[in-house]
């Protein structure tokens, strides 16, 4: 039963009845054309760049939709790179050997990741999988092992995957049925801060940072609610970014870095979210 049948009759008919109607039209030169489709059944029409700003309504409209049917209220992000192997797995991303070595040793973030998202998930279970699900983007490395930490203990969990000029094929961990595709950026960026709790931050690339200081963004000019926002792996950050030479320079105010933490496991990291909200006190 559809949202609107469950809201009461009406005398209209629904799409999915004009659907079928129009399937069962006489064959002729006139229904074949092009013009005659439904509009919203036409995907040359659906797809043309003045049909863009139909197009992000419906990428925001779908997942949301979905997301509040299953009762799912808040989500723990997982953010990190692609190209982190399993330990003990393949390096495929490395170009050389220095980047194999190092991909190789930063391997133990996803064994982290995975153990991380074991404990949301855990957490997750004493609310019926409605407060701090799991939530990646869909591929492969630590969005996997976020994905796969879930499954460990029976746990839904939510990829929000993008079409990507490479194929970036769903993780096999994720929830099927919370599995998500955009084509917009801007709009799968909005379902990972939605319903945010926590920001779990792991070594990555381009990727990784823009959706990391997107969040900061956020926070810092009070878009966003301030919530946790945890980097793994000290020595990997303290390299990428220096936050501290930022307040120095002036480009950010002094204290701004405040809203990051910096841990190494995922037992330090879910003891901030634990004691940020409280959890287990009550």
């Amino acid at each position: 039963m559809t949202p609107m049948e469950k809201a009461g009759w009406t005398p209209l008919p629904h799409s999915d009845e004009d659907l079928e109607r129009s399937k069962s039209v006489p064959d002729t030169p006139q229904t074949r054309a092009e013009t005659y489709r439904l509009a919203w059944n036409d995907p040359d029409f659906m797809t043309r760049r003045e049909l863009r700003a139909v197009r992000l309504q419906l990428e925001l409209l779908k997942p949301e939709m979905i997301l509040a049917e299953r009762g799912i209220r808040s989500t723990v992000i997982l953010f990190g790179g692609a190209r982190l192997p399993e330990p003990g797995g393949e390096a495929w991303a490395a170009k050389n050997e220095m980047q194999k070595k190092n991909l190789e040793e930063n391997s133990k973030y996803y064994e982290e990741a995975r153990k991380f998202a074991r404990l949301c998930s855990q957490q997750s279970a004493t609310s019926y999988y409605r407060e701090y699900v799991v939530v990646t983007g869909g591929g492969p490395g630590v969005m996997e092992a976020g994905n796969r930490g879930a499954d460990d203990v029976g746990a839904p969990s939510i990829g929000l995957n993008i079409v990507l000029p490479h194929e970036q094929a769903p993780n096999p961990y994720v929830t099927p049925e919370l599995c998500f595709n955009f084509h917009y950026f801007a709009i799968r960026k909005m379902h990972f801060v939605m319903r945010a709790k926590a920001v779990a931050v792991f070594p990555g690339g381009f990727g990784t940072m823009d959706e990391f200081f997107e969040t900061l963004t956020l926070i810092q000019t009070g878009r966003m609610e301030r919530v946790p926002v945890i980097l793994f792996g000290k020595s990997f950050w303290k390299r990428a970014i220096d936050l501290d030479f930022l307040a120095e320079q002036g480009t950010i105010s002094p204290g701004d870095q405040d809203i990051i933490d910096f841990v190494d496991t995922a037992d330090e990291a879910w003891g901030i979210i634990s004691r940020f909200y409280k959890l287990g006190s009550e």
